[in-house]
């Protein structure tokens, strides 16, 4: 009898063994269920090569921008630039100055021999000598009308003449004076001066030229640079968000890693038809010469520093579902996706009206690869969740 019982306990065992190594081997066959996420959140293991690809940033409120950037040209601060011609034909006969020098207000630039010059020069000596021989007339029929040898028509008449002979004199000195001549002497010599201080930025001008006041270009253009204008055209519908005292920020390819600042000082009152555009010219410092006239720049127009806004680049955004969305890292490799507003879109860069606040790390780089994780993730939870 216990012979028996203990070949029915041995069986029961052995078949309880079986069962056991059965659902062992079931469990290894069958896939285990992937962990629950709430939605629209994506986990990646610490294994995953996935995590290589994505790039975060802390997110920080920027001065709001306002426009597309656009293109400006750099040119002379016409208030700080001068175009020299000669007042007086002539041959130029000396070039004291070299094309890049720098040179003080006054200096002389070159010397020209002016026939020109030297009949205004005569003329100043007739015309003073006339009214030293005026003097002496007058003085005479002074002399004889006090005694009565003369009638006062002569002393009227020599009065005239010496009021002739100084409005004479006064007017060969003034064009001597608009010449820029100094001295008395006749030489023919005429000396063209710098009106300002700066650099020799243009030279026109070579020995034995014949120089004109009407010649088309200047013979030189003098100017300083540390001083310079940014012209640019704004767009009519961007019109009403640039003003008076409103910074700029430009980039030059010769300097693509180095950001200038201009500030806006003029906004044209006519607006250009064919174009539809508006031209804004901005002071542009320059104290270490690196900027020159004639060179393009990109602008952006920024708003006042207190105006503060999340800037997002575009890499981080991504449309879904007619939605703007993106990811915000909220754990060691943890993401969250989240709906936002975007505003303006700029070539790189967007601005988000809502949903994104600073201090949060946005995921910059490999959204589309979350997406694809978060695709995947949610296969995972459906076939799971098929299973008996």
């Amino acid at each position: 009898m216990n012979g028996k019982y203990l070949t029915m306990q041995q069986v029961i065992i052995g078949l309880l063994c079986l069962l056991l190594l059965a659902c062992q081997a079931e469990e290894k066959i069958l896939p285990k269920k992937s962990i629950a996420l709430p939605e629209n959140e994506v986990l990646l293991s610490p294994a995953s090569p996935k995590r290589a690809y994505i790039k975060e940033a802390i997110v920080e409120l920027v001065q709001r921008p306002l426009m597309d950037p656009v293109t400006g040209k750099i040119a002379y601060d016409e208030t700080h630039t001068a175009r020299v011609s000669s007042p007086i034909a002539g041959r130029v006969v000396e070039i004291n100055t070299a094309l890049g020098a720098k040179i003080q207000a006054g200096t002389v630039l070159a010397v020209l021999d002016s026939p020109e010059l030297g009949q205004a020069q005569a003329d100043y000596a007739d015309a003073l000598a006339d009214l030293s021989l005026a003097n002496r007339a007058l003085q005479r029929q002074q002399d004889l009308f006090s005694h009565g040898i003369v009638p006062r028509k002569d002393l009227e008449q020599a009065q005239d003449a010496i009021t002739r002979a100084r409005s004479e004199a006064d007017r060969a000195k003034l064009k001597l004076g608009n010449l820029g001549v100094q001295n008395d002497r006749t030489d023919n010599r005429f000396a063209l001066h710098a009106p300002i201080s700066g650099v020799v930025t243009e030279r026109a001008i070579n020995p034995g030229m014949e120089v004109r006041p009407d010649l088309a270009e200047p013979l030189f253009v003098i100017a300083d640079l540390k001083s310079l204008w940014l012209q640019m055209d704004i767009f009519e519908k961007d019109l009403g968000l640039i003003h008076v005292g409103a910074k700029v920020l430009l980039t030059v390819p010769a300097y693509p890693n180095q950001v200038f600042t201009a500030t806006v000082s003029y906004i044209n009152q006519v607006l250009d038809e064919s174009t539809r555009t508006v031209k804004v010219r901005c002071m542009l410092p320059n104290p270490d010469g690196r900027l020159l006239p004639a060179m393009f720049a990109a602008v952006d127009v920024q708003s006042d520093p207190n105006d503060k806004a999340v800037v997002a680049p575009l890499t981080a955004l991504f449309t879904e579902d007619e939605s703007d969305w993106l990811f915000v890292a909220i754990g060691d490799g943890h993401y969250q996706k989240r709906p936002v507003k975007a505003g303006l879109r700029l070539k790189d860069k967007v601005v988000i009206a809502e949903g994104l606040h600073a201090g949060e790390r946005l995921v910059i780089d490999g959204a589309l690869l979350l997406r694809t994780e978060e695709d995947t993730e949610q296969e995972g939870q459906d076939a799971g969740a098929s299973q008996p």
